[in-house]
């Protein structure tokens, strides 16, 4: 129940949001009809198709996306017809006329004599239309649902968060409408000027429609603070959000802050839950709770492209080796966080190249992570000969004890002479340890669903075309240069010699990239500050800054040399096609 009324007060915040703008001349270009059967039918239907169409974009794929793209362009052409009604009333009974069988007409005024046929079924079209266009900006609350979304799938609850979400918007928006037509009604019994208010209104909406068709709406907008409501929405979360008895102290989903191991007094933290639901395992057939009786587990939740799963894996794969004839069972559980990492032939390569060889579940439906309440990457859960959860770890770092807890479950199931000591790793490359005390750079997501510190003019266009120029970004800002297509998930380049820029202070950088959909190789070039990077190449790139981006994964391209500091960044691409999806830092 707290998270439906968290999710009902962040869309009831909305109105403060200038994302809400471009759909006010919607909504208040009904302001002087009845409430009943005008303007509640329209905020029933807008909410209802956001909640419909967000379901699906967060939990499907890009044919999701594309049915919105078109059923935007018809919202568009929609609204634009009903913006002309209300500019030009001699027009208006021509315009309406091919739209009475798809609800009756959009908009005829008392004056002109004419009877609304069904008004409410036009304003429920009306909101359906401008469910179709909405694009929130997407803060910490909105940011939470669409998260849970992808992590949980399609279900009841994700829509109903939504739904509560954008009934929040809508009761915001019908305390706004409803003091708005009593203003409305007044100015026109005191002034007679409703003629002129009208027009007004044709002329806001078409401006709106302007903006939206534009992007404005998910790309300038996005970006104003005017009212900017992440503090308030973060402030909601913090009170509503019930903290946990034993907070486990990495709070990102990826490589917080090392929760230390106390391997002479390990808790009893449950019990091993079910192993069912993987679409596949790889390296062994599948395992069970039952099959497990009698041994040490090890469950580690990872992603292929995650850079924090990447330096933990040498330490995973060290234990299972020195272990494995000693009662412990190493699990891998490979849980998806981009798209491409669904791929199971994807996953294979990718364990083949890490050198791999313990089980690892596929979890693309995410039933092994629900099962355990997991919420990070990298995770690993310590279970004893009893089956039963002794110790978690989230995140990077404290290996030393976390090899302890395994020496000390299986000295308790009776293993005779365990081995002592600790595992020798050599990581190297990205599965190198990072130098956290000069990492001053954020994980940063290039698809516009997560994207931050984007400072390309006229910010994002998403789902279309668009030629970008990069901008001169400072620390942790970064820009686009060519013409790329912006989704929710990454941004693809559409023709050669595209490029991105990333003003960034850390001593690796790595990009996740993808090629094209025909898995062409895509060439590049990276530069350091406008020269080749030289000894300061990653293990992707040469001296000379080239690479080839021939796979969908993690690419380390800056590994620096020598004093870290503030450094501009930049990847040029030859080819078109790639995907880019997000920078991490070490």
């Amino acid at each position: 129940m707290l998270l439906f009324l968290l999710a009902y007060l962040g869309g009831v915040l909305t109105i403060v949001s200038p994302c809400i703008l471009p759909v006010l001349p919607f909504v208040f270009a009904r302001a002087d009809r009845p409430f009943l059967s005008s303007g509640l039918p329209m905020l029933i239907g807008m909410a209802a198709t956001f909640a419909i169409v967000a379901t699906l974009a967060a939990v499907a794929g890009g044919w999701a996306v594309a049915a919105n793209e078109w059923g935007r362009i018809a919202a568009i052409v929609l609204l634009a017809l009903f913006g002309l009604t209300l500019l030009l009333p001699h027009l208006a009974d021509r315009l309406t006329r091919p739209l009475v069988a798809l609800g009756g007409r959009l908009s005829q005024s008392a004056e002109q004599g004419g009877t609304a046929r069904s008004p409410a079924a036009a304003s429920l079209l009306l909101g359906v239309a401008t469910g179709l266009l909405w694009a929130p900006c997407a803060g910490p609350v909105l940011g939470l649902i669409l998260t849970g979304a992808a992590l949980n799938g399609a279900n009841t609850g994700t829509s109903v968060l939504l739904l509560a979400y954008a009934l929040g918007a809508a009761t915001s928006l019908a305390l706004a409408l409803l003091v708005g037509g009593r203003v409305f009604k007044a100015m026109k019994r005191s002034l007679g000027v409703g003629e002129w208010i009208r027009r007004g209104l044709g002329v806001a909406v078409l401006a709106g429609v302007a903006a939206i068709a534009l992007g404005l709406d998910t790309g300038l907008l996005t970006r104003v603070s005017l009212a900017s409501t992440t503090s308030l929405e973060q402030g909601l979360i913090d009170k509503l959000q019930p903290a946990p008895a034993n907070p486990p102290a990495s709070v990102a989903m990826k490589g917080g802050p090392a929760m230390t191991a106390q391997a002479e007094a390990l808790p009893v933290l449950g019990t091993f839950p079910s192993l069912a639901g993987a679409v596949d395992w790889l390296n062994s057939p599948p395992l069970t709770v039952d099959g497990l009786k009698g041994k040490v587990v090890l469950v580690d939740f990872w992603t292929y492209s995650c850079i924090n799963c990447l330096r933990a894996i040498p330490y995973v794969r060290a234990w299972a080796e020195k272990y494995k004839d000693q009662g412990l069972v190493v699990i891998g559980v490979h849980a998806p966080e981009f798209a491409f990492e669904r791929n199971v032939d994807n996953v294979r390569k990718a364990i083949a190249d890490l050198k791999i060889g313990y089980p690892v579940a596929i979890d693309n439906n995410y039933a092994i992570w629900r099962a355990f309440e997991n919420q990070y990457w990298p995770a690993h859960y310590f279970i004893d000969a009893e089956g039963r959860i002794r110790h978690e770890h989230f995140g990077e770092g404290d290996y030393d004890g976390s090899e302890r807890v395994i020496q000390q479950l299986l000295a308790e199931a009776g293993h005779k002479d365990v081995a002592g000591g600790l595992a020798t790793v050599d990581a190297q490359g990205a599965e190198a340890a990072s130098d956290q005390a000069d990492v001053r750079s954020p994980e940063t997501y290039l698809g516009s669903n997560r994207a931050e510190n984007f400072v390309s003019p006229g910010g994002f266009v998403q789902n279309a075309s668009h030629v970008y120029a990069a901008g001169t970004p400072r620390l942790n800002q970064w820009g686009l240069a060519g013409d790329w297509t912006v989704s929710g998930e990454h941004a693809a380049l559409n023709q050669p010699d595209g490029g991105i820029v990333y003003r960034f202070h850390a001593r690796d950088l790595h990009l996740v990239l993808g090629p094209a959909a025909d898995g062409k190789p895509v060439r590049f070039r990276v530069t350091i500050d406008g020269r080749a990077p030289g000894d300061s190449h990653g293990t992707d790139t040469d001296a000379a800054g080239q690479g080839t981006v021939t796979g969908q994964r993690l690419y380390q391209l800056v590994r620096q040399d020598g004093t870290v500091a503030d450094r501009t960044f930049e990847i040029r691409f030859l080819d078109p096609g790639v995907q880019a999806f997000a920078f991490t830092f070490g």
